[in-house]
């Protein structure tokens, strides 16, 4: 029997014990989850520096600070997101309890990317363990050192019930071989459509968070000024560009884009210096592999900004290039890295059609000053998420799902979404053994009358909570009555006492 086997019949045969379905079980596991972010810290962050020559600070910033507010979440919201969740009825079962409770899959495999190895692995993780589920997880053997950190995982959690596996792509192969209940899988939709395809012999729902080609359209109209600084610039060129929802390419009208290069220019002076190589905050692409699929994405387009790069650092400046077209080396796949293409068209409704003519993306961004602009790029294009005039923050919302469309995934999580989505809500429907004259209308003969009642009791939806309000302001209109009669009743009676 292999490790990877092992690993998930130890997962399954814990989880069938059902000790992870009590809700104080659960909470306890989140909350050493959270010790291993706290006690492994220096680990952590020694661990990124050496993987993508991220600083302490980034890693607290990028990777941590997100993962401990989705643990402190799910800690205070246990009980209402695992709690039955009443529907409304139709006439026909007015008397029954109906409900869906959720409950928890089984066993759920965590298939992590290396570009944000903490953030992506854990973040699902702790959906994971917050529904209920075993789990086993497979960090990216790519990003190495943090992948270690990770084999300390068992230590803090129970380690029956959550395993960790590393290894590379045979050991990949041989855990989406074994049955699980769900699988999630963060990483690019190469790879997503394999993990798709094994999932498929066993039946096995799938979460795919996968990546594509984030587009950034520029009007011409808004404040470029503040759409390169903040936004766009440090959007694109944070981790070394190697962020799934970073803006791929930017789509903009001829007459602006000299000012979006030089806005540009001026802001990667401000964030990284004169020399990028030298300044701590900058990264560095994850493998010499990438950084040559990198750099020969570059090959025939137009340099505007950058170009510089050193192989045996896995360092590539932050780089901008104009007036690509769409045929381009550079436009036929996910960049993932600090190269930023520039592609002319006319206008909106250019853009629009260019945009639509592309596999959806997982993100798209647009920088306007006009609502009438925003909602048009919202009502005719699709994609997993849609910002306007910033970049990326969308993800730091837990109440907001977080997924892509399409080529650019399936499936969504964070907050209560990922609690949903590793969880099955099951429908339930309770009825008593009595009133068994209403049910008389299901069986032979289905006669006219039948048919009529049925109609009334099947199509007509009685929404309980509204009838309640409407009893509650019943009743408070009786009890006002009632005082106002007292209190009049009372003034006669002192009245005819008086006289």
């Amino acid at each position: 029997m292999s490790r990877e086997q092992q690993a998930v019949q130890q997962a399954r045969k814990a989880f069938l014990t059902g000790r992870s379905k009590p809700l104080d079980y659960r909470i306890k596991q989140l909350q050493n989850l959270k010790r291993f972010i706290k006690e492994k810290t220096t680990d952590i962050a020694n661990a990124m520096r050496k993987d993508l020559h991220k600083t302490a600070n980034a890693t607290q910033l990028f990777e941590i600070l997100g993962l401990e507010g989705e643990i402190n979440l799910a800690v205070s919201k246990l009980a209402e997101w695992a709690a039955a969740r009443p529907v409304n009825k139709n006439l026909l079962t007015i008397a029954d309890d109906v409900y869906i409770q959720p409950e928890p899959l089984g066993v759920v495999l965590i298939i992590g990317a290396w570009n944000y190895p903490i953030a992506v692995t854990l973040q699902p993780l702790v959906g994971a363990i917050a529904a209920g589920n075993a789990a086993v997880v497979k960090p990216s053997e790519v990003s190495s050192h943090t992948a270690k950190v990770m084999e300390l995982l068992p230590l803090f959690l129970d380690p029956e019930m959550y395993q960790v596996v590393t290894g590379g792509v045979s050991e990949t192969q041989e855990l989406l071989k074994q049955r699980f209940d769900h699988i999630f899988y963060t990483g690019s939709s190469t790879v997503g459509k394999l993990v798709m395809e094994a999932a498929a012999r066993h039946l096995t729902p799938v979460t795919l968070e996968l990546g594509g080609k984030s587009p950034c359209y520029v009007d011409k109209n808004c404040d470029i000024a503040v759409a390169c600084r903040y936004r766009i610039t440090w959007g694109k060129y944070m981790n070394c560009g190697q962020t799934c929802i970073a803006p791929d390419y930017i789509l903009c009208e001829s007459s602006i884009q000299d000012k979006v290069i030089n806005e540009i220019q001026k802001c990667i002076q401000e964030f990284y210096t004169n020399d990028p190589k030298s300044f701590a905050d900058y990264g560095r692409i994850i493998n010499q592999r990438h950084f040559k699929r990198i750099m020969a994405l570059t090959d025939g387009s137009t340099l505007a900004i950058g170009g510089d790069s050193d192989e045996s650092e896995c360092y590539i400046a932050p780089t901008v290039l104009r007036d690509v077209t769409p045929g381009s080396k550079v436009m036929q796949e996910e960049i993932f890295g600090p190269i930023l293409p520039i592609v002319i068209v006319n206008g909106l409704k250019e853009a629009i059609q260019f945009i639509n003519e592309r596999e959806k993306p997982l993100a798209l961004y647009i920088f306007s000053s006009s609502k009438k602009v925003i909602k048009q790029m919202i009502s005719e294009t699709s994609s997993g998420a849609l910002v306007a005039n910033d970049c990326l923050v969308h993800f730091t919302i837990s109440d907001l799902p977080f997924g892509g469309v399409g080529n650019s995934g399936t499936g969504r999580y964070h907050g209560k979404y990922s609690f949903d989505q590793l969880s099955h809500l099951r429908s339930c429907l309770i009825k008593k053994l009595n009133m068994e004259g209403v049910n008389q209308m299901r069986y032979p003969p289905h006669t006219t009358e039948k048919l009529r009642w049925a109609r009334v009791l099947l199509l007509k939806q009685v929404n309980l909570a509204r009838w309640r309000q409407v009893a509650q302001v019943a009743v408070i209109a009786a009890l006002a009555a009632f005082v106002v009669q007292v209190r009049c009743s009372s003034k006669w009676v002192n009245v005819v006492h008086k006289s």
